[in-house]
């Protein structure tokens, strides 16, 4: 997970686990969604962003979507509330690539509440980094082959905003 994104997260326990998991993660048979806040409202109900993302070439500490010398990146998106100048997203990641859900987002004009890389600007919310939470993970289990589900209900923070953004407290 990226620094100051919240929720579930799988780590390997050993180099066979660890094959088996990306190996899942390469078939797109493992997977994972994603609860996002986004500024300004995303018009269509659902939508899926194909491009390349590879390292900025004015900031290396970023990523940049590319026309070329990228690697494939694919988010699938759903609107799940609009609420006037935010929008509460479902993204599901189809590749994994670095900041992935945050530069599809903010290369769509919605970037992510509170992010500090990608939309530095002020926010009204009280969060700490960018309004992104690994809800669910899905996958094989690497020894057994059972199939394993796991969910993390969103963090405080998240929480209130989307009680806020219900509220109409955000003007």
């Amino acid at each position: 997970l990226d620094k100051d994104t919240s929720g579930i997260m799988i780590c390997a326990k050993n180099d066979a686990a660890h094959v088996s998991l990306s190996q899942q993660i390469q078939a797109k048979t493992a997977k994972r969604t994603y609860l996002a806040v986004v500024r300004g409202n995303i018009k269509t109900d659902s939508g899926v962003i194909e491009t390349q993302i590879a390292r900025d070439k004015n900031d290396r500490k970023k990523m940049a979507v590319v026309k070329e010398g990228g690697r494939d990146a694919v988010t699938e998106y759903e609107v799940l509330e609009r609420f006037g100048k935010y929008t509460l997203v479902r993204c599901r990641l189809r590749t994994g690539r670095t900041h992935q859900i945050r530069v599809h987002m903010e290369y769509l004009g919605y970037p992510l509440v509170g992010d500090p890389k990608y939309s530095p600007m002020k926010t009204q919310f009280a969060i700490k980094g960018q309004a992104l939470h690994s809800q669910t993970l899905e996958f094989t289990h690497p020894r057994t082959g059972e199939r394993m589900q796991f969910e993390a209900p969103l963090p405080e923070d998240m929480h209130k905003i989307v009680t806020r953004l219900h509220l109409g407290q955000f003007n």
